[in-house]
């Protein structure tokens, strides 16, 4: 979490200007069969996959397991919960640079990890493993977080004393505050998305778990129902806790449908599918956002909805076709329809905080539309410009392609990537002294001197992909400057399925 605040990924995202780059429509015809690349990459994506998934070790909370591979972590926050009393809520992650743990964007993390992994976990060979304990860390917690009926505990920290200090989480003494939603202080978009993430996970886990994934997908049928009986914004009954840093702008309505969604693919129950077509419209399915984020899930919810149509031949969804290609025209450049504004070294750009969220989210969607499409034999017409599958993961690398290094700065956004990568990244752990070098705690205030000084982190966060450059491609690599130097778990989650396509793509996996 950014160490002032984050402005929200759909509000800003108004201010997207027109652009008509035509660049990107003429490479059409650089893949290979059925969608496959040559068997030439400039970039290890195998490797980019690894550390895209190893990141989520180091924003561990609680206890780590034996098994921890980013080894100067350590166990922290261990009492989370008992503020309230036998509440159990250690575990989880922190969602950035920080020591709080926020539900929000954790639940669309895990959602996100889990539909990678839904996509394209069969291309992941041995990283499926680890992909699938990357989700069920977030599980775990999102399970303890929602033991309760008719409540989910959806912070744990007070942003504002944590943001005050500059420590590690093993030393963490800031108030570990707990923060719920219920039936009188209602949070439908944070509930609604935990159901999401849970029936997500739920799918992952059917085959290789098959009793914890029952156990995710009741959690998730009666969280919703919870979400949906009991409306209401979190950003207004919780507004001096969750804003500025995690406030909804784009309302609960997307998070429904997203719910919903997600609810119809993990449990074929037509209740959800009834849910949808009957509500869909109402919340907002046709609406024209065009920016996918842990805030609005509108986007997210019409490309995930349209394989019902494309793929399974669900007629009553062939609506969600026109909604996701109306998407997908928005961000081509060169065509009539074409909002999206792209840097001069060609990287999307929605806005100035954390714009790798937003391109690899894309990325993301692009691939996940394109294999969608392909299965039916279909494409888009943008206007009069036909828009093919190809195209889509055309752009979708050179979205990754410019994340991982081709770019002006030949920098690699990805920590621990490449021989050029973010040195000085906004992270309390990483900027800091790790236990095992020492192992007397860092005082709250103390740590501001490494915070201030040009000192590369001691400690390589691996996997970590930061907010990334301007919109002139410009990155200053200064650990001050959170918008372009803090990473996310909600950059990495998508990014993992986009990985893994191009890595099987070119023959790395």
């Amino acid at each position: 979490m950014a160490f002032f605040y984050y402005l929200s990924c759909s509000k800003l995202a108004l201010l997207v200007l027109l652009c008509f780059t035509t660049s990107l429509l003429h490479c059409s015809a650089h893949p290979g069969h059925h969608g496959r690349h040559p068997h030439f990459a400039s970039h290890n994506y195998r490797d980019a996959l690894t550390k895209s998934i190893l990141f989520f070790e180091g924003q561990r909370s609680g206890k780590l397991p034996p098994s921890q591979r980013i080894t100067w972590r350590r166990d922290s926050a261990l009492s989370d919960g008992s503020a309230l009393h036998q509440v159990d809520l250690v575990g989880g992650y922190y969602d950035a640079g920080d020591n709080v743990k926020f539900g929000f964007p954790m639940a669309f993390t895990t959602t996100m990890l889990s539909w990678s992994v839904i996509e394209f976990g069969g291309l992941m060979k041995a990283e499926l493993q680890n992909a699938r304990q990357a989700i069920r860390w977030a599980t775990d917690y999102l399970l303890k977080a929602t033991a309760y009926p008719d409540t989910i505990f959806v912070q744990v920290g007070e942003a504002g004393s944590d943001h005050a200090c500059w420590e590690r989480p093993e030393d963490m003494d800031t108030p570990r505050s707990v923060f719920k939603i219920d039936k009188n202080t209602p949070g439908t978009e944070v509930a609604a998305e935990t159901a999401a993430a849970l029936s997500a996970a739920s799918l992952v886990f059917r085959k290789s778990d098959p009793t914890y994934s029952k156990l995710l997908v009741r959690r998730a049928i009666r969280v919703f129902e919870f979400a949906d009986k009991y409306r209401g914004s979190y950003s207004d009954g919780l507004k001096n806790i969750v804003c500025p840093f995690y406030c909804s702008y784009s309302g609960y309505q997307d998070e429904l449908l997203w719910g919903a969604a997600w609810l119809h693919r993990a449990t074929k129950n037509p209740f959800y599918l009834n849910y949808i077509e009957r509500n869909g419209q109402n919340l907002g399915a046709d609406q024209s956002d065009k920016t996918f984020c842990w805030d609005n899930k509108h986007v997210g919810a019409r490309i995930l909805l349209s394989k019902a149509f494309l793929v399974q031949k669900l007629q009553s969804l062939h609506d969600y076709k026109s909604h996701a290609d109306n998407y997908i025209c928005s961000v081509i450049p060169g065509t009539p329809m074409s909002q999206a504004q792209y840097t001069p070294g060609g990287l999307l750009f929605t806005m100035s905080d954390s714009n790798m969220q937003y391109v690899t989210s894309t990325s993301f969607l692009l691939v996940t539309y394109a294999k969608y499409l392909t299965s039916a034999h279909m494409a888009v017409n943008c206007g009069g410009v036909l828009v093919t599958p190809k195209m889509l993961r055309n752009l979708a690398k050179k979205q990754v392609d410019y994340l991982l290094g081709d770019n002006p700065l030949k920098m690699s956004y990805m920590v621990g990537y490449g021989t050029r990568y973010p040195l000085r990244i906004h992270h309390r752990g990483s900027s800091l002294p790790s236990m095992v070098v020492h192992p007397t705690k860092i005082q709250c205030s103390s740590g501001f001197s490494m915070y201030n000084s040009q000192n590369p982190n001691p400690n390589i966060l691996v996997g970590a992909v930061v907010g990334g450059p301007d919109q002139h491609d410009n990155f200053p690599d200064q650990r001050s400057d959170y918008e372009q130097s803090e990473p996310a778990t909600y950059i990495n989650a998508p990014l993992v399925g986009s990985l893994a396509y191009l890595a099987h793509s070119f023959g790395q996996l």
